[in-house]
């Protein structure tokens, strides 16, 4: 199998394009790279399984800056490349305005709605996943408080705070929840530096497990933890490997899944609105070995319990991003 190597800007990534006349499926990387050990990394999982099961190549873009979102769009789509997938809510705008001039092109955008007619949206029920390993931290914290560390402070992370502060209450009412975030632009998802400097600005206020909704940014709220005797919570794909015996649990986005469908859908993939939550294994929690001697048989019990009833509906964990309120915290 062949693959695209990754490429280092977007000029040698369309020269390499240009003349191509290819069915080949793309996938257009967000800032941070495709091996930011979290959300873009489990993209690329999505993408490879294809590949690997399918014998199939396809083209991969990272992006180097913002500037480069609607001329790789355009490239990839006059490459011939079918469906593009990209991976992020601030490929929405220019995706709206190129897609209508690609009308043969299939595309596929995570974590964002974009309303044409050859676009599928794929969001996430984020707030449910994060509500299980608010379970968890509630469960788990020997002081009380725990911690929450955002990447960009944008409405779709104060869901995954809202959703993380929700369960933390469900166990243990009393409970204190620090909320950080890393910045307000786009950069705020690459700086593991900042995020380490906020984690132990938190464990400095008593907090002793912390959540980190930030990309590449949380590999360092992770390592600090790690580093500080403290617990940590991963998300997007399973990092509890990074740091076994002191990630307490991941918050499980499958990113992955998303991708892998719309590279097996293929040309005849199907535009609108996917919703992946807990009842469709979109979100979850991850359990492995690297997490084993964390989490005892009485609290995994509880959060499972908790599972199945967001499953079935009897349970419904507020949506942040339905009115912008959070009944378990202040942002």
């Amino acid at each position: 199998m062949t693959l695209m190597k990754s490429l280092a800007g977007a000029t040698c990534a369309f020269a390499l394009f240009a003349g191509v006349a290819s069915a080949e499926p793309a996938i257009i990387f967000d800032l941070g790279g495709k091996f930011d050990k979290s959300f873009n990394e489990a993209a690329f999982n999505g993408a490879t399984r294809w590949a690997e099961e399918t014998g199939g190549t396809f083209k991969e873009l990272e992006m180097q800056d913002e500037a480069q979102r609607e001329q790789a769009l355009r490239r990839l789509a006059e490459a011939g490349a079918n469906p593009v997938v990209m991976t992020g809510f601030a490929f929405g705008d220019v995706l709206n305005k190129v897609a209508p001039d690609f009308p043969d092109t299939k595309f596929a955008i995570i974590d964002m709605v974009v309303e044409q007619p050859n676009v599928k949206s794929v969001v996430y029920s984020e707030h449910e996943g994060s509500y299980l390993v608010g379970m968890m931290a509630g469960l788990a914290t020997k002081t009380g408080t725990v911690g929450f560390i955002g990447g960009m402070d944008i409405p779709l992370i104060r869901k995954f705070g809202c959703g993380y502060a929700q369960g933390v209450k469900a166990v243990k009412p009393d409970a204190t929840i620090i909320n950080n975030f890393t910045g307000s632009t786009p950069a705020a998802w690459n700086d593991p530096v900042k995020g380490a400097e906020l984690a132990k600005g938190q464990k400095a206020q008593g907090a002793d497990v912390i959540y980190a909704a930030a990309g590449n940014t949380g590999v360092g709220v992770l390592q600090a933890a790690a580093d500080e005797g403290i617990l940590s919570i991963g998300v997007d794909k399973n990092q509890n490997h990074l740091h076994p015996g002191s990630v307490l649990t991941s918050m499980l986005k499958r990113v992955d899944n998303a991708v892998y469908e719309a590279f097996k859908e293929g040309e005849n993939l199907t535009p609108g609105i996917n919703v992946m939550g807990l009842a469709n294994d979109g979100v979850g929690y991850a359990m492995d070995e690297n997490n084993a001697s964390l989490v005892t048989p009485e609290m995994q019990a509880k959060v499972d319990e908790a599972a199945a009833k967001i499953k079935s509906g009897e349970l419904v964990v507020h949506d942040y991003m339905s009115d912008n309120t959070c009944p378990a915290a202040t942002f």
